[in-house]
């Protein structure tokens, strides 16, 4: 165990700093094996601080120190104290300067944080805590620091230099040693900052601020993917313009950078002025990326340019806070996606799909927290999906129960009262109430009480008084040291249907002339009773629409309702998740029979209406893939007490044969029509649509007789011209064990085996096959000359996609999924801890599930429990994990 494996950071212990630093210079002498770093640092006691220690503390880790200057003067050993984790300087003056000398190899440093090597270019990843890998300094974000950065190289490693803020001086020595100097004038925390070296192409744009500024635009990728940036900066160009119209946002900077790395931790990065991407979410082509590829470009891009102001102009006073900055931000991206890359509906699923498959479960299980956490060992450990998504329900929530005037003056005067200062959640909830003249103080516990509430809603109708009541009853479970929980302040969207489909109005008072249609209920109390008037017949209610809560929601609603609201919901969403509640309530039941060792058989309620809906050609071709898509394995297994993977799998396959053989004439209708439709490649929300519907439709036929079908899925993957259309086939083959499936994973490879994104597809969908040699395969596909352990791309297609993405398989009864991810958790402890935390998580529910897989998903856990020097990522999600509930 690495650090101090006890230490806890709890946010009731949170303390300003003793010192600011107004000003920090730094300059680096660059190469990959060993890099020299000078640091300056403009350090001043804090003022709000009454009594502080007599001796500076900076953080530093894995740094050789070579000098300490202290106004000037060297300092002698007895001045000073280097340990693990940082540096104390004695006796320290209230304000001075202090200059330090270290030296650091990034192509040692295969956690990718600090200052790395991806490929031939070097590169940084600050945030939390990556700048005291670099350097000693105050490394928590509420010290903001104006940054001057000088960067020094050899003139033939590298032809670009670029750190934060605008470019001030760049020259070559006649020595032949390339400098340049970045200033940013904003203060900023230390984990926004960054420095790219390497020999790269730039690809140049512009944008014309709504004041007249002209911004340039750069985006910088290797050589050999030039052609590959136009999306991207579309995208950046479509952000800029969206955030000024929606929230006043402008940029501030004269110049925003791009750079895309194969190496990288994370999805981006938002570094003020200069954005670092892992690849896959900048460089596109129609011949190497899908559509869902073109669509997370937008999403990425658009998410990392907004924590412009959501995140850098206005950051978190401390880690608890991290929500503040990254669940109002995808909130932000998640609003961009539904106005300018798809449908407000579409995006709404696509959200909420994410969020129950992977956060829900997170909120029941043992490593469950609040938005705002109240505690943590190791801060990585919480990037998670309750931090971001949840956080941006939550954000939702309040939108929604504001109203959209409401929250742009909320937003209004949160920037205004905090740009520049590092802040926090209630600073946030503060500027809110004030703005609308609200009492927000009910709706703080989503920030910070756990897990997800269940609501339960019974309906009665009273034809005498044309009268309609809905009771509401929420309760949110036990979560780790949240045994009980207060109600929370929960927004009901509601919208009645008569028995054709026609929205009626909703009259709260019995005499009001005209009623809107939809609703907004405020559920305050663990039980509340709303009534409606003049109801003239038994309606169909449509509740929670457009997901207006993260809740799990229990109904009174019949099956034949549920099947009401699949074909006739007005709300795009609530048409969803009425296919989905039904097919769930049908596969839970299919399983519960296979278990029994009973036959199952689809009930014709559901055939029917899946039936109306494909032949439906009111339906845009996007909505309609999307309704006939079935509750996918992991959401599956989340609403059972005691996981069944296999079972699940197999009732949605028979579930999926049936579909496909029932309708097989209406499949090769659809498939034809759209296929004859689309002769080339346009990337735009209709297109992307009828691509899904005209896949999904070959799907389902190779589904239901894949030997009949496979030459047209042959003919279909070598005349496509695109990734989306050409992927498609291929992948059903390859789960389907098709013999015609290994030569065109052959072709495949011999295509595009120099493009390591589009190889990273190769791995993936091999991976999640649900063949039963997978494991077999993956163990194979290691050693791969383009497999490497040390890049997180490679390991998360294709052992994340192995133990996250093919429940049936990692869960084998036998156990040896469990084996096989603990024995590569141990490879990756000392290599990356972060991506092996992140593997770690597919162990974490293990009370989930039946008995025999329970037991050696905990046996598991123990062998990773005692590996020597486990890394502090692992060892607080394994305590965590095995601790008694």
């Amino acid at each position: 165990m690495s650090g101090k494996p006890n230490q806890i950071h709890y946010l009731k212990d949170y303390q300003p700093p003793s010192f600011l630093v107004e000003t920090i210079h730094l300059h680096f002498k660059l190469d990959p094996d060993t890099t020299e770093v000078h640091s300056r640092l403009f350090f001043t006691r804090n003022p709000n601080v009454a009594v502080a220690p007599p001796h500076l503390r900076l953080d530093g880790r894995n740094l050789e120190l070579c000098s300490v200057v202290l106004n000037a003067n060297p300092l002698r050993p007895d001045q000073y104290q280097q340990d693990e984790e940082g540096l104390t300087i004695f006796s320290i003056p209230d304000h001075g300067t202090l200059e330090t000398t270290t030296r650091i190899h990034p192509r040692q440093n295969t956690s990718l944080e600090g200052l790395f090597c991806s490929g031939e270019i070097l590169c940084t990843q600050c945030e939390p805590e990556g700048l005291r890998k670099i350097t000693f300094f105050l490394d928590r974000p509420d010290v903001m620091s104006r940054y001057q950065v000088t960067l020094e190289a050899k003139e033939g490693r590298y032809n670009t230099l670029l750190s934060n803020g605008n470019l001030e001086h760049s020259t070559v020595t006649q020595a032949g040693t390339r400098i340049t100097t970045w200033r940013d004038p904003f203060k900023k925390p230390s984990y926004l900052f960054a420095l790219v070296a390497g020999n790269l192409h730039r690809s140049e744009d512009r944008f014309t601020t709504c004041t007249g500024r002209e911004i340039a635009l750069h985006l910088y990728v290797e050589p050999e993917n030039h052609d590959k940036c136009q999306h991207a900066l579309m995208a950046l160009k479509k952000s800029m313009a969206w955030d000024e119209r929606r929230f006043g946002r402008e940029y501030d900077l004269d110049l925003y950078m791009i750079v895309a790395v194969n190496d990288f931790n994370m999805g981006a990065m938002e570094n003020k002025g200069l954005n670092l991407f892992n690849a896959k979410y900048v460089l596109a082509l129609p011949e190497t990326a899908t559509d869902i590829d073109y669509q997370q470009i937008e999403s990425v891009i658009a998410h990392e340019y907004f924590h412009n102001w959501t995140g850098n102009r206005v950051t978190c006073r401390d880690w608890f806070q991290l929500s503040l900055k990254e669940g109002l931000t995808v909130y932000r991206d998640q609003e961009f996606s539904a106005q300018e890359v798809t449908t407000t509906a579409i995006q709404r699923i696509d959200a909420v799909r994410l969020l129950r498959s992977n956060q829900f479960p997170e909120d029941a299980g043992p490593t469950a927290h609040p938005v705002q956490p109240d505690s943590y060992m190791e801060i990585n450990n919480f990037y998670t999906m309750t931090v971001y998504n949840k956080g941006a329900e939550v954000v939702r929530m309040l939108a929604t129960l504001l109203g959209p005037e409401g929250f742009r003056r909320g937003m209004d005067l949160y920037f205004e009262r905090h740009d520049g200062q590092a802040v926090t959640v209630e600073d946030f909830l503060r500027a809110m109430a004030d703005a609308n003249g609200r009492d927000l103080t009910q709706f703080s516990l989503w920030y910070r009480q756990a897990g997800t509430p269940v609501v339960e809603v019974v309906s009665a109708y009273d034809a005498a008084a044309q009268t309609f009541s809905l009771t509401l009853t929420q309760h949110c479970p036990p979560s780790p040291g949240q045994k009980t929980k207060a109600p929370f302040h929960i927004p009901v969207m509601l919208g009645l249907l008569d028995r054709q489909g026609n929205e009626l109005p909703l009259h709260v008072v019995p005499d009001s002339k005209e009623a809107p249609a939809i609703r907004l209920l405020e559920l305050v109390e663990r039980q509340q009773t709303f009534q409606l008037f003049r109801v003239p017949s038994p309606p169909v209610f449509s509740v929670f629409r457009n997901f207006s809560a993260p809740i799990r929601l229990k109904t009174s609603l019949s099956e034949e309702e549920l099947a009401f609201l699949w074909c006739h919901d007005t709300d795009g969403f609530n048409r969803w998740e009425g296919g989905q509640a039904l097919a769930t309530q049908m596969l839970l039941r299919g399983v519960g029979l296979w278990q029994e060792g009973e036959t199952w058989e689809i009930d014709p309620l559901f055939v029917q209406a899946f039936r109306k809906i494909l032949t439906d050609p009111a339906i845009p071709p996007m909505e309609k893939a999307m309704l006939l898509t079935l509750p996918d394995e992991r959401y599956l297994l989340d609403q059972m007490d005691e996981g069944e993977p296999e079972g699940i799998f197999m009732v949605r396959r028979q579930c999926r044969r049936h579909l496909a053989q029932q309708l097989i004439e209406e499949w090769s209708d659809t498939y034809h029509r759209l296929r004859a439709g689309q002769t080339s490649y346009d990337y735009h929300p209709e297109a992307v649509g009828q691509r899904a519907l005209k896949n999904l439709s070959l799907d389902y036929l190779l589904t239901g007789d894949c030997q009949r079908f496979a030459p047209l899925a042959v003919t279909h993957y070598e005349q496509s011209h695109n990734m989306t259309d050409r992927l498609a086939p291929m992948v059903r083959l390859v789960y389907e064990d098709h013999e015609t499936a290994t030569g065109i994973l052959d072709d495949f490879q011999r295509r595009w085996y120099h493009d390591p994104l589009v190889m990273d597809k190769w791995f993936a969908f091999q991976a999640m096959s649900p063949a039963e040699t997978t494991l077999a395969r993956v163990r194979h596909l290691m050693e791969h000359p383009l497999f490497s352990i040390k890049n997180p791309n490679k390991v998360r297609s294709l052992i994340g996609a192995f133990c996250h993405g093919n429940p049936v398989r990692f869960h084998a009864v036998s156990g040896e999924g469990y084996l096989f991810l603990a024995d590569r958790i141990a490879e990756l402890n000392t290599i990356n801890p972060q991506v092996a935390a992140r593997l770690l998580t597919a162990l974490v529910p293990w009370r989930r599930f039946e008995p025999h897989r329970r037991q050696q998903m905990r046996q598991a856990l123990a062998t990773i429990a005692n590996l020597p020097d486990l890394a502090r990522d692992l060892y607080e999600l394994v305590q965590k994990s095995m601790r008694e509930q």
